[in-house]
């Protein structure tokens, strides 16, 4: 049987859909496809697709609809058709301009799948336009995939002629550096260490948790709060930081969060909405208490293995970090809870298997 030609489109990514969309090319590879992946140059110097064994064509795909659009999909159209200098078997696109990108780039006879990863919070006029870029995108593909529940009814709405659900596992962590060792470099000394990752975004709401921070100020001594990330928000967050005078810290974009979990004593997100975050998979495997908003596709991904809260309900937020803190019996249970419900995830190999799967029924090979 000959092997097959796969493109895997993306967008820009700092985190979780790159790192899937990595493991995916990686998974493909080793299996004998020829993997082609489209995306923005920063994608590649990020995550490396090259070094998977994978092709890599450079397309300014943006996050949302953009001007550069049809530059994306020129650059895109071209590199469909010239993988292996055959065309492709199936086109596989990761959030919703890579979709749109993807559709108008097709070459014909190719199989379309996308994979929904986020959800779009907007209201009025944008929400109505995106509304009619989304439903032509899921009317016109040949399976839809939603990485949370919420998405798949949404693509059902929208009237995807085929829609599934899927998963975008995190890796296996690392090992990570020494507790201690961490802590000492970010000059925590015995203080509490609360963690959060993520892109410095809206979607985020980090000023909910900068907003607890500032009432746990109050308390002896006061817990350092720690953000790994980067984005378009980073100067506004230190400037509420500043006013509030919030032990809030903004650690940029970080490499070496297995040990930023190994240091940290919880685990919060604040996000308005999440799919199927790599973030809180890294902390529940890595055993560490989790707090997070009851939206998307958290409830079903982490069970009853964490304390969920409406999203900007800062008061629910506090109540909870400060009861874990002031039970240590607690906390401890709550991170146990959370690495037991880590490992009925299914990992790498089985959501590979279950692409592999899905990509021989639509291309027959």
């Amino acid at each position: 049987m000959s092997h097959r030609r796969i493109a895997l489109v993306l967008g820009p990514s700092t985190g979780g859909i790159g790192t899937h969309v990595a493991s995916v090319a990686s998974g493909l590879v080793d299996r004998g496809d020829a993997v082609l992946v489209v995306g923005p140059p920063e994608t590649e110097e990020r995550f490396g697709f090259r070094s998977r064994g994978a092709r890599f064509a450079p397309a300014p795909i943006t996050a949302k609809p953009s001007p550069q659009l049809p530059t994306a999909w020129w650059a895109t159209f071209n590199a469909l058709r010239g993988v292996t200098g055959r065309g492709v078997d199936l086109v596989h696109a990761h959030g919703m301009t890579a979709g749109l990108t993807a559709l108008a780039a097709r070459p014909a006879g190719a199989a379309l799948v996308t994979t929904w990863h986020n959800t779009q919070l907007t209201s009025g006029i944008k929400r109505r336009l995106y509304d009619q870029a989304e439903k032509r995108l899921a009317r016109g593909v040949d399976v839809a995939l939603a990485i949370s529940s919420d998405l798949h009814e949404h693509l059902i709405d929208l009237g995807a002629a085929d829609a599934r659900t899927a998963q975008a596992p995190a890796p296996p962590l690392r090992a990570a550096g020494d507790r201690e060792a961490v802590r000492a470099q970010l000059g925590i000394g015995d203080r509490h260490l609360i963690l959060s990752v993520g892109r410095l975004h809206a979607q985020k709401d980090f000023d909910t948790l900068i907003d607890a921070a500032q009432r746990w100020r109050e308390r002896g001594p006061a817990p350092v709060v720690a953000i790994a990330g980067d984005g378009p928000e980073h100067d506004r967050l230190q400037a509420l930081i500043e006013g509030t005078g919030a032990e809030v810290r903004l650690l940029g974009h970080r490499s070496d969060v297995a040990d930023l979990l190994a240091a940290a004593d919880l685990f919060v997100n604040t996000s308005r909405w999440e799919g199927y975050p790599l973030s809180l998979q890294e902390a529940m495997q890595a055993g560490l208490p989790l707090v997070a908003t009851r939206t998307g596709g958290i409830p079903d991904l982490v069970g009853d293995a964490a304390i969920l809260f409406d999203a900007g309900d800062v008061d629910a937020l506090d109540e909870a970090v400060t009861g874990l803190l002031d039970h240590p019996e607690r906390l401890a249970a709550l991170g146990e809870a959370g690495r037991a419900q880590a490992a009925t995830w299914p990992d790498e190999a089985q959501v590979i298997d279950a692409i592999d799967a899905l990509y021989s029924e639509l291309t027959g090979r």
